[in-house]
């Protein structure tokens, strides 16, 4: 893996994030274009759904791969200045997990753009799963050597280990390598359990998060909404019990992040809003997609409603991220 822009970071206090030195791109900021992939997502399927145009979703598949593009330059340029500054920004305990973001973001594009050439989005896609392999990797092997303290750990640890396999999953399903999507299945699924039973301890035991990481409790949907997509793509036809038990469990973690609003509504507007926006646009994609399977009377407004919602949010971020840049 190339090296690309170190983070260091100043001495902190224990309650805050670390402060990055000025000019460095933050790893968080590629939350922007995989919230638009995601929100792509959600008008292909309601497209699917609902026999709406193309433009929707190709609008934000090509806002988000020209945003993915430029920050991805940005960064590789900057690591080039710095031998095995990727290496160290793995190894950051508060950013380190959204490296996994570079090449979730390919995946999903790769997806999308496999319906115009089939041959090169499928492997351009499987380029990218093994892109966030090497990422993966390297961070679990960081994780299990004892390199961070439990109270560095946060909700964002859930990302690259849960959906980041459940999102390769659905690449596999793209390429049509059944066998190997329900194999990446399986890899979510077990970090689901180990990784996500260590961030519930860390949150139980260790005090509660400081205001800056509260919007990684978001990845708590992000679990079970790519994990619900990733089998239901790779299943396809009537919903089986695997299906179901899945629902369940998006529908407990989408009421507990409806209670978690008054705890959200305390943190300042900034960049890290960005980390809400693709939880909520795969449990909107997945949302659209269990209407339409379970053929629910009045599916079709349901759809609408959930697809407005969640547009309608992620634009909000959005305007919000550029006033916030133009005031500066």
């Amino acid at each position: 893996m190339m090296s690309m822009t170190a983070v260091k970071t100043e001495p902190q206090d224990a309650s805050g994030p670390p402060v990055r030195t000025a000019g460095m791109l933050p790893l968080s900021m590629f939350g922007i274009p995989l919230g638009l992939a995601g929100l792509g997502g959600v008008w292909s399927a309601a497209r699917s759904a609902l026999e709406l145009a193309r433009w929707p979703e190709e609008a934000f598949f090509g806002s988000a791969g020209a945003i993915w593009l430029i920050l991805t330059a940005t960064y590789i340029t900057g690591g080039l200045r710095r031998k095995g500054a990727f290496r160290a920004d793995l190894r950051h305990e508060a950013s380190g997990p959204f490296a996994a973001f570079i090449p979730i973001v390919g995946i999903l594009l790769s997806v999308h753009y496999s319906e115009y050439l089939p041959g090169l989005g499928s492997w351009t896609s499987l380029a990218f799963i093994a892109a966030l392999t090497v990422v993966v990797t390297q961070l679990l092997v960081r994780w299990i050597t004892g390199g961070v303290p439990m109270q560095s750990i946060h909700p964002g640890y859930l990302l690259p280990v849960v959906a980041g396999p459940f999102v390769a999953s659905l690449g596999f399903s793209s390429a049509n390598a059944h066998d190997a999507a329900v194999a990446a299945f399986g890899v979510g699924a077990f970090f689901w359990l180990v990784v996500g039973t260590v961030v519930t301890v860390r949150l139980m035991t260790a005090g509660e998060l400081p205001s800056p990481a509260r919007p990684g409790l978001s990845a708590y949907l992000s679990a079970p909404a790519t994990g619900s997509l990733a089998w239901m793509v790779s299943h396809p036809g009537p919903m089986g019990a695997a299906q179901m038990m899945l629902t369940g469990v998006l529908v407990i973690m989408l009421l507990m992040q409806g209670l978690l609003i008054a705890e959200y509504r305390k943190v300042p507007f900034g960049p890290l809003f960005w980390v809400f926006t693709f939880p909520v646009a795969a449990t909107a994609n997945y949302g659209v997609r269990w209407l339409t399977a379970s053929d629910v009377p009045g599916a079709e407004v349901y759809s609408w409603a959930i697809v407005a919602l969640a547009t309608a949010f992620i634009l909000s971020v959005a305007v919000g991220t550029i006033v916030a840049a133009i005031k500066k």
